[in-house]
Parts: structure tokens; C-alpha cells; sequence
């Protein structure tokens, strides 16, 4: 039986991907697990792995088509199998966001076959766009060109309308032809059009500069996304905010003398990785911050998965999830990062790495910052925010003046599911872990 390939969910608020490039061909035969196409989210472009092996019966989906979750963008089965459906086109962009998983993601199930997101076939029998198989692109271009689809020779499978039908399709012969009024959807959807990113309680500024000074930078669809998610974070969920000073000169003793003794470079451990093993830890001894706030009550989660904020070449962000983090053993879950991290800078990061965190780690200790303040990535409870170690002048446990390696880190906690009594004994028990890093190893 055909299994469709669906357009992943990544993420609770994500409701839509946009495709760029397909890795197989109809008739190409992959196994469960192979890499099939690339998407781009609001978050990341991301390798799609199949769940299913067989035969690539149809793919339903181009390059720029933008396609609702859930929404099938191709089909899988026995070799000559038909695949279900008429081949049209995935549904918009339309669906609504869900609560994420923290485990990591199951095989979609079955969906029946998509639903067309045009008029209908009149009453009478006449031809109208609804039972026009074509692209979401090509649907869009149709729609700005005012081509009407019905004049238009297919030439991908099965006779479907593509890009490149309607873009060579003379405009001037097509005049589109009135829907009767049975016809005339009464609001008309275009499908495959990319919506325009919902702002969040935007403020205006007043009117756009103009000038020969002055650059109009359009910004991403990623920095829409991360602007208004912290827009709605900053607004909706008080923050409040704890600090402490940790010694870390044990600690990167500690690194240095577990490197020395490993001899693949990718597999060699990060301060990071010390901090993010200690953040884990931690949330051992107060699991009410490893949760997820949902109005009248708490997810709390058994596993503890955290967050690892990552800087993008290209701008932007994205956290990859350290799963088990607390369990993992230092140097597999050092490699596992090491190359979790490299993959979403280099946006072949895959849909479970970015998913699934109960709590969260953001590190600008690279970037020779002293001291910082993070925003909780809703619906998580909490995230660590960490500056740099360096050289400072402390003073000895005999009163005398010397030299320390010190390193500041404050806990972002959202105050509807915790307070500071329990926030200060976070950061005190993650103190004393990075003070004593053997523990670590435990």
C-alpha cells in the first residue's frame, strides 16, 4: 500500500515548510531512513528523512512550493503501485500549531488524500480550476498573471500544470474566463502562496526613511519568526532572573585532562558541553523548571533534553536538543553536539535535533561577553544564559589577593511556574557541580 511522505511538524507553532530541493526521482527506490529532500522552516533548512522504504511512486511537490504540515508532498510503495489520490497539489499553508513532543518524532500516520483547496466543479459539469491538477507555484503565478489554468497544457505527471507551463504561457491569449456564480468560492485562497508573517502587536514607528544613506533590508522569514516568538515572551510570561559567579579553573582542568586523552578532534569536549551536562544535572534535583507551562498547568517531563542555542552563519538562530542530556555520558554526548552544531550551520540539520527541549542553554562565552540575560523559548520554564571564564582578581581563601577564573550565569525563570527561592537553589547546585567537575563523570 502507498505510504505518503508528509510534510513534517517541527516545532509547536510551525505550520507550514517550503521545499527546496528533492534528494530522489520517481521510480528511485530508498530505504527507510534515507535522506529524500530539503526544507526550509521558519527555523532552519532541514534534511527530510523517509520513514518508509520502496519505490518513489510521486512526488507532488517542486522546489519553492510551500505546503501546510501534514500535507503529503509525494508517495511511497511497491514498484507500479498507483498512489491514492488525483496527484494534485499539497494543501496551503493553513493548518494550526500544536503542543511539540519531547520525544522524538514518530512516523507520521496515513492521511487520506489532500484536499484541494480551489472551487469546485459547478453543478453542471463545466470545467473549473478545482479539477485542474498544478503546482502551488504554478497556481500563484496563474493567479498574479490572471492566466486562467484552464487554457494551460501540463507537462508534469500525469498532465499537472508546472512552474514552467504558466511562465511560458502567453498572457495576452489567456483572458481569464468568469466563474458562474455557483462557481465563485466566496474567499478565494491561493494555494501555495507564502502568507505574509504574522506581526505581533508591532508598533509603528512612523514613516520609513528615505535617502541615499539609508538601505531597505528586508528581513527573514527566520528573524519575523524569532521576533515575534520574543515579542510574545517578553510580553506574556514574567521573567525574572537569578545570577551567580562560578570558579571554573576545576572545570576546565577537568577539560583539559579528558582532552589530552582523546584522540579524535570531533569527539574532544567544549566548556559548553560541561555546562549543558551540569544544567542537566541540575534539573535532576529540581524538576519543576523542567517543564512546559500550558495556562491552567504544567508538562513536566521525566526526560531531560536541553536546548542548545545555536548562531547561524546566515543570521539568526536555532537550538539543537542534547536528549537525555543528564544520562548521556560526557564524550558521546560531546561528539553528538559537536556535530549537531556544525550540521545546523551548515543547514543540514535533521527535524529531531531541533525539536523536543525541556530547557534550554544559550553560551556567548565565545564572544568574550562578561554577563547576560536570555529569554525563555516559550513553553519552556526556563533558560541558562552564560558569559565568559577569564582571569579576575579574586580573593583567597586566606584573605589575600590572587588570581581566579570565574564565569557569570543567570537563570531566565518564568515566574508563573516557579519562584526565586527555587531559582537561587538552581543556580547554587549548578555552582558547586562546575566547582567539583568530577561529578560530571558520574
Amino acid at each position: 500500500m502507498a505510504e505518503p511522505i508528509l510534510m513534517p511538524k517541527l516545532g509547536f507553532d510551525m505550520a507550514e515548510g517550503t521545499l527546496i530541493t528533492w534528494t530522489v526521482a520517481v521510480g528511485d527506490t530508498i530505504s527507510k531512513g534515507d535522506v529524500i529532500a530539503e526544507i526550509e522552516t521558519d527555523k532552519a533548512t532541514i534534511e527530510i528523512e523517509t520513514t518508509v522504504g520502496g519505490t518513489v511512486l510521486q512526488l507532488l511537490a517542486e522546489a519553492g512550493d510551500i505546503v501546510a504540515v501534514g500535507s503529503p508532498i509525494g508517495y511511497v510503495g511497491a514498484a507500479g503501485e498507483v498512489p491514492p489520490g488525483d496527484g494534485a497539489a499539497p494543501a496551503a499553508a493553513t493548518a494550526s500549531a500544536g503542543p511539540e513532543s519531547v520525544d522524538k518524532p514518530k512516523p507520521p500516520a496515513p492521511v487520506p488524500a489532500p484536499t484541494t483547496l480551489t472551487p469546485p466543479p459547478a453543478a453542471s459539469g463545466a470545467p473549473v480550476p478545482g479539477g485542474i491538477k498544478a503546482s502551488p507555484v504554478a497556481r500563484r503565478i496563474a493567479d498574479e498573471r490572471g492566466i486562467d489554468l484552464r487554457r494551460v497544457a501540463g507537462s508534469g505527471p500525469g498532465g499537472r500544470i508546472v512552474k514552467k507551463d504558466v511562465e511560458d504561457f502567453p498572457v495576452e491569449e489567456a483572458p481569464a474566463a468568469p466563474l458562474t456564480a455557483s462557481a465563485a468560492p466566496a474567499a478565494p485562497v491561493t494555494p501555495g502562496k507564502a502568507p505574509a508573517p504574522v506581526r505581533f502587536d508591532t508598533p509603528t514607528w512612523g514613516t520609513f526613511p528615505a535617502g541615499p544613506d539609508v538601505e531597505a533590508v528586508e528581513l527573514s522569514r527566520m528573524r519575523i519568526r524569532i521576533g515575534d516568538r520574543l515579542v510574545q515572551s517578553k510580553q506574556y510570561v514574567p521573567h525574572f532572573y537569578v545570577t551567580t559567579e562560578i570558579d571554573m579553573g576545576a572545570a576546565l582542568d577537568l577539560r583539559q585532562q579528558l582532552n589530552t586523552s582523546i584522540d579524535d578532534p570531533a569527539s574532544k569536549i567544549s566548556v559548553n558541553d560541561l555546562i549543558v551536562k551540569a544544567a542537566a544535572i541540575t534539573l535532576r534535583r529540581f524538576p519543576n523548571l523542567n517543564s512546559h507551562f500550558y495556562g491552567d498547568k504544567l508538562a513536566r517531563y521525566s526526560r531531560i533534553n536541553i536546548g542548545i542555542a545555536v548562531a547561524l552563519p546566515q543570521g539568526g538562530l536555532v537550538n539543537v536538543t542534547a536528549y537525555d542530556a543528564d544520562t548521556t555520558a560526557l564524550g558521546a554526548m560531546a561528539a553528538n553536539n559537536r556535530d549537531m552544531i556544525q550540521r545546523a550551520r551548515d543547514g543540514k540539520v535533521k527535524p529531531h535535533e531541533i525539536e523536543g527541549a525541556t530547557f534550554s542553554v544559550s553560551n556567548l562565552g565565545p564572544y568574550d561577553v562578561d554577563h547576560f540575560m536570555a529569554i525563555i523559548n516559550p513553553p519552556e520554564a526556563g533558560i541558562l544564559a552564560v558569559g565568559s571564564a577569564r582571569k579576575v582578581p579574586v580573593v583567597l581563601e586566606d584573605d589575600t589577593l590572587g588570581v581566579g577564573m570565574r564565569m557569570k550565569a543567570t537563570i531566565s525563570v518564568d515566574h508563573r511556574v516557579s519562584d526565586g527561592a527555587e531559582a537561587a537553589g538552581y543556580m547554587k547546585f549548578l555552582k558547586d557541580l562546575l566547582e567539583n567537575p568530577m561529578r560530571l563523570l558520574i
